[in-house]
């Protein structure tokens, strides 16, 4: 990762907004999650795993000034690293595309969908392929922002496409932020000494 990237993300972090929103419960991100018909025309719908697209989700929220919404599988992932990299990879090969916990109100109503999550092999998760076909996307624009953890976006601009079909697709804001796998490699690496 070069330094400008990782001083980006750092800054981004460093906000006083991004403190606040990783500081947030469960219970508020479940409440916002469900909350529409504020009259916004635009959507911020993101999901996460370690918390890094949630930061720029709640950024984002704040600054356009629009909806927010949590994309939940109905069965949460793993809360072990690895259990969930090796789920993934299994949905993935499978082609398997977890049924949501709910869909967006209103989806109809927003123009503009801005949509964040995670690289997970080298794709999106799978419950990222669910959202998309849940939801008409005709007349939508879809704005991606995708965080990895140092392989790119590598084909998730293919998966909008054939699963968002009837949405304007724009380009990707793309992001490193990669300390969760470079945590685990640390800790194993020193327990390995």
């Amino acid at each position: 990762m070069d330094s400008n990237s990782d001083l980006s993300r750092r800054a981004v972090l460093a906000t006083p907004i991004a403190l606040s929103l990783v500081g947030s419960t469960s219970a508020c991100a479940k409440e916002q999650a469900d909350a529409s018909g504020l009259g916004s025309k635009t959507l911020v719908a993101f999901f996460t795993r370690s918390g890094n697209t949630q930061v720029i989700a709640g950024t984002m929220h704040r600054l356009l000034a629009a909806e927010l919404f949590q994309i939940r599988p109905a069965r949460a992932y793993p809360d072990d690293y690895e259990e969930t990299v090796e789920q993934a990879r299994q949905e993935r090969d499978r082609g398997y595309e977890p049924p949501l916990e709910t869909r967006v109100p209103g989806f109809a109503s927003f123009e503009t969908v801005y949509l964040g999550f995670p690289i997970w092999g080298e794709t999106t998760p799978p419950v990222i392929r669910s959202f998309l076909k849940a939801h008409d996307w005709s007349g939508k624009t879809l704005q991606p922002f995708i965080t990895h953890g140092g392989y790119g976006p590598g084909n998730s601009m293919e998966v909008l496409r054939s699963h968002a079909q009837a949405a304007r697709i724009e380009e990707p804001f793309v992001l490193e932020a990669d300390q969760e796998r470079r945590t685990l490699n640390q800790v194993k690496e020193w327990l390995g000494r």
